[in-house]
């Protein structure tokens, strides 16, 4: 099982995260932390990296039934959704998928629901 799902896309690194955005709340998920991988690295570490956004998406509805079933299960919230520019100036979309990152709780309400975020990730990642 993959632990993620992507899509490259034909969008300007920019344009990616905000589409990306866009369809998230779509769907029902808004952005709550945004790391900016590329300028974190050359300020702590002064290396150069490409271009690569996390993107900490939280669909409010989902988060509180997981909650409510595993309350430790915070430590695996938010969903990640990285964008990334290769080297070639291509750009990825990808998100996390937390039926695998679920896996190691031994909980079946809890997997009925990350088996619906996960739906809702693949249809945010399809329709870019």
């Amino acid at each position: 099982m993959n632990y993620f799902t992507s899509k490259k896309v034909e969008l300007s690194f920019d344009q990616a995260i905000a589409k990306v955005t866009e369809i998230l709340k779509e769907e029902g998920f808004g952005v709550l932390t945004e790391i900016d991988v590329k300028d974190t690295l050359k300020k702590k570490l002064d290396v150069d990296f490409k271009k690569y956004r996390i993107l900490g998406a939280c669909n409010p509805s989902f988060a509180h039934k997981a909650l409510q079933a595993e309350d430790k299960i915070g430590v695996m919230l938010p969903c990640n959704v990285i964008v990334e520019e290769h080297e070639d100036g291509k750009v990825e979309v990808s998100a996390v998928n937390p039926v695998a990152s679920m896996q190691a709780v031994s909980n079946d309400d809890l997997h009925s629901i990350a088996g619906q975020v996960r739906d809702k990730l693949d249809k945010v990642i399809g329709n870019l």
